[in-house]
């Protein structure tokens, strides 16, 4: 076997992604950020250049390029592949079956959007939570909030209760089942609710590469348009948010047929840090425009 550092590792794992036709977008978005995240992962080495010269051991080489060819052959997301993926930092265990974490919801969150919020913020809404991830994120940023988590599907709930329990906030973050296209009820109102519910429409998920149709299609698609899990959240909020309470959603591509859904409601679509598209905020006080009842009067 060729003996490596982690540096000709990388370029040798990169050089066959890149003789490959893959997709990437499933925590890294191009083969060079895929082939570092490969070999760090395995290696257990930091992102950090002061690593690069290091030998690479021969386990550790074998599993390199056993994954890369896994990644390759199967088109797999690297995360289905290795049971981990990093998000905003945070190692989450991930499985097939579960939506890969990728949210840009995650990096607005780290930015605390303090001056939306209510201070403090003591409870939060974590709805299509999947793995767990954006919940998990929330109760890190808002250490004093108990943060509730929905899922439908039994396996993702399995994985976010597993990640609860490895970050150590089995007495902070709560799982309950449930179908948000149905009517859901609380004891507790929130301050804060979150959801990356399914938003592909029909003709987007006709162009999907193999990557995101590995993904489970329960997780993706929502109608025609788009917003067939979406706007039942949305119809719901008043029953759910604190008077001074906020909405983050994300639609990505379906945007604008969310704004033609509701052309009164005011929807505000802040610059991303990391780029993308998609995501807006509603504050509770707007919902009268669509309701016509203000969440003090659902209370």
């Amino acid at each position: 076997m060729t003996a490596h550092t982690v540096s000709s590792l990388i370029e040798t794992v990169f050089e066959q992604f890149e003789a490959h036709d893959l997709s990437y977008g499933h925590g890294t978005d191009n083969a060079w950020d895929e082939a570092v995240a490969l070999v760090l992962g395995v290696a257990g080495e930091a992102d950090d250049r002061s690593v690069l010269e290091r030998t690479v051991s021969p386990e550790h080489i074998q599993r390199c390029l056993q994954l890369c060819h896994q990644r390759v052959e199967s088109r797999l997301p690297l995360a289905y592949l290795t049971g981990r993926c990093t998000y905003m930092g945070i190692d989450f265990a991930i499985a097939p079956g579960v939506i890969v974490p990728r949210s840009p919801i995650g990096y607005l969150l780290a930015d605390h959007l303090l001056a939306w919020l209510p201070d403090p913020v003591t409870q939060i809404l974590d709805l299509c939570s999947g793995s767990g991830c954006l919940g998990i994120i929330a109760a890190q940023v808002f250490p004093q909030a108990q943060v509730t988590l929905v899922e439908l599907d039994d396996h993702a709930i399995a994985i976010a209760r597993e990640n609860i329990h490895r970050l150590g906030l089995d007495n902070r973050v709560t799982l309950r089942k449930g179908d948000v296209t149905k009517t859901l009820s609380f004891p507790q109102r929130f301050d804060l609710v979150l959801s990356n519910p399914p938003y592909v429409d029909a003709a987007d998920m006709n162009q999907l590469p193999p990557e995101y149709l590995a993904e489970p299609h329960a997780g993706l698609a929502a109608g025609q348009d788009g917003l067939s899990i979406i706007c039942p959240i949305i119809n719901q909020l008043t029953n759910w948010l604190t008077p001074q309470g906020l909405f983050i959603g994300e639609v990505g591509a379906s945007a604008p047929a969310l704004m033609a859904r509701y052309p009164r409601l005011p929807l505000f679509w802040p610059e991303l840090p990391l780029g993308g598209e998609g995501v807006f905020l509603l504050e509770a006080s707007g919902l009268t425009f669509h309701t016509g009842t203000t969440v003090e009067d659902a209370h």
